[in-house]
């Protein structure tokens, strides 16, 4: 009895791993087995980063507040507590962005915060 192999679904197989792989460079683009391990890797890493992204843009954002908010003679940490009691209710990537482009706004609410302070 001959021997019976699936070729259509490994044929799909590995279109699939080398379009994944196109724009690679040397043999991970266009070897089978070279390609399977750099897609492989290249799809942990774009995993892992993307949970890693949302770390990096919150530490920028903590940066951003930190240093605008120095500039008004509030450290962060004060800032930010004051923040939470107070009843102004914005999250750090529009307060980032307010002292990044917006600075006068970005004044007015550290007034805001700082005056309803217990």
């Amino acid at each position: 009895m001959p021997r019976s192999v699936n070729a259509v679904a490994s044929k799909a197989r590995k279109k699939r791993i080398l379009k994944l792989a196109k724009g690679y460079w040397g043999r991970r683009k266009n070897v089978w087995t070279v390609a399977k391990n750099a897609v492989e890797r290249g799809l942990q890493y774009a995993y892992r980063d993307r949970r890693v992204k949302k770390r990096e843009f919150r530490k920028l954002w903590n940066q951003r507040i930190n240093a605008a908010a120095r500039t008004h003679g509030v450290p962060y940490s004060v800032f930010m507590g004051n923040l939470q009691t107070s009843e102004v209710v914005l999250n750090r990537k529009v307060l980032a962005d307010l002292a990044m482009n917006h600075p006068i706004a970005f004044e007015a609410i550290v007034k805001k915060v700082m005056n309803s302070a217990p």
